[in-house]
């Protein structure tokens, strides 16, 4: 499809959205007075929860002892954050809403799950969908699924019932699956389920966007290996999964895609070159465990150390033997231009423009701007 039949159509769509009296007042506005430069305020993992653990918990009844032990723990680390730290980082959020913003990002892990029944687990999410958008003022609020956001007795149910119909409600649109796109303006955002991927779905969406300006892809889990023991969680990190996702790195590159993407508790750059194109991903985080880690700190900036920190490690967390993922990390090593790695969390402000997109983050609750990425 053309740019101009593209905004043809799309003026026609919000036209019979507003007559239907569907919410659509962000895009129409954003579209009206400058297509090609708008802003996103951002969340990386959020892991909401509360105290008490029994609020959303009640029914949670691991047997295996050590998983019990451990998720129990991140009951008790989620509900300290949302005590204090993380309203204040959600409050820093919302402020960076300005006239130019036209919706909310958050890249899954959502809620902590584990609520040891569908009904809570689908009432988790519900609450903090509704919290999050009165934060944001009623601007469109778009997730997309996590690991946590599917953990638990009859969660996946509940999440695919649940979030497709929501997401309808926030865009606008009709969504049936947790892989789906949407378009702000000349620019593509496909939203990937990393859980179990849609490939064919993923095509299709490639196919129907291949006009865009910028193209972003919204994902939980990285599509580059994580210098972290559990490395191969990522885009279809799977071993047994490497054709295919050579082949989207390849589509991705080719799109000189942009990946706004969590799960590993990080605020990381990594830009990679190759496949006759760019991958620029940018990991978010928003888990503000304790107060000495929203002030900001780099672990490294340099390319050259991608993956050491998994491969200077011997042992799982558990106890086991690490597997030799050095092939893996050699893979991508030549290729990496950029590699900003911190742990530090905080919220993010996407800006896209004619000649420009970039990040801006604010560490923990900061009202300085404490670092701008620029990703185009």
């Amino acid at each position: 499809m053309s740019r101009r039949k593209y905004i043809s159509v799309l003026t026609v769509s919000l036209l019979w959205l507003w007559l239907l009296g569907i919410p659509c007042v962000a895009f129409a506005k954003e579209i009206s007075k400058n297509p090609r430069k708008y802003s996103v305020v951002m969340l990386g993992d959020t892991h909401f929860d509360t105290e008490p653990d029994s609020v959303y918990h009640s029914f949670y009844n691991e047997p295996v002892e050590w998983l019990n032990r451990v998720q129990r723990a991140e009951f008790a680390r989620n509900g300290e954050m949302w005590r204090e730290r993380c309203p204040k980082l959600l409050n820093r959020c919302a402020e960076l809403v300005d006239k130019n913003t036209v919706m909310a990002f958050q890249v899954g892990d959502l809620i902590q799950g584990d609520c040891g029944k569908g009904e809570v687990h689908q009432k988790m999410l519900n609450d903090v969908m509704d919290a999050f958008k009165r934060k944001f003022n009623g601007l469109p609020f778009v997730t997309v699924v996590g690991n946590h956001d599917i953990r638990g007795v009859d969660a996946e149910k509940a999440y695919h019932e649940y979030m497709p119909k929501r997401m309808s409600q926030e865009l606008g649109k009709d969504i049936q699956k947790t892989t789906f796109y949407f378009t702000i303006g000349p620019d593509a955002f496909l939203v990937l389920d990393f859980n179990c991927p849609d490939d064919a779905e993923i095509e299709k969406m490639l196919h129907e966007t291949e006009d865009a300006r910028h193209t972003f892809i919204i994902t939980h889990g990285p599509v580059f290996p994580m210098d972290d023991p559990s490395c191969r969680w990522f885009f279809h990190g799977d071993w047994n999964d490497t054709q295919t996702r050579r082949h989207f790195r390849e589509e991705f590159a080719k799109r000189n895609a942009i990946v706004l993407c969590g799960h590993s508790h990080c605020t990381t750059l990594t830009e990679w070159k190759g496949d006759g194109g760019i991958i620029t991903q940018m990991e978010m985080n928003s888990v503000w465990s304790n107060e000495e880690s929203g002030v900001y700190s780099i672990i490294t900036d340099d390319p050259a150390e991608y993956g050491m920190g998994r491969m200077s490690m011997t042992t799982n967390p558990d106890g086991s033997p690490i597997k030799d993922e050095s092939a893996l990390f050699e893979e991508y090593r030549s290729g990496l231009v950029r590699y900003v790695h911190s742990t530090t969390p905080g919220s993010f402000k996407l800006n896209v423009g004619p000649r420009y997109v970039t990040i801006d983050f604010y560490a923990g609750d900061s009202h300085a701007k404490t670092r701008t990425f620029k990703l185009r």
